[in-house]
């Protein structure tokens, strides 16, 4: 079965830098886009950004120029590299099977944006 595994989550200052990444099992990893989503504390939960299976990329407007979404079918895993955190990028961040919103989720890594 599809499982997906998010990891990298954790505290950082404003201005810091984080990565987290997503392992996909059960499924043919490299022939599949993955979206990266957040939802904050009273927030909607949001595309932050997707990779599709031959690396081409879209970012929302709060990520572009801050992150970056990269992904290693070697290794069944897509990235979120975190920079330049701010405050309000604090949210519990999942990785999303596909382009499209699926129904696939990991269960999400916390990332907090504090001093």
């Amino acid at each position: 079965q599809v499982q997906l595994v998010e990891s990298g989550g954790g505290l950082v200052q404003p201005g810091g830098s984080l990565m987290i990444s997503c392992v996909g099992s059960g499924y043919a990893f490299k022939n599949y886009g993955m979206g990266w989503y957040r939802q904050g504390p009273g927030d909607e939960r949001e595309l932050v950004a997707r990779i599709n299976r031959y690396g081409s990329t879209e970012y929302s407007d709060s990520a572009k120029g801050r992150f970056t979404i990269s992904r290693d079918n070697g290794k069944n895993t897509v990235y979120l590299q975190l920079n330049n955190l701010k405050y309000e990028d604090t949210a519990v961040y999942r990785c999303n099977l596909g382009m499209s919103l699926s129904e696939y989720w990991g269960q999400g890594t916390q990332v907090t944006v504090s001093s």
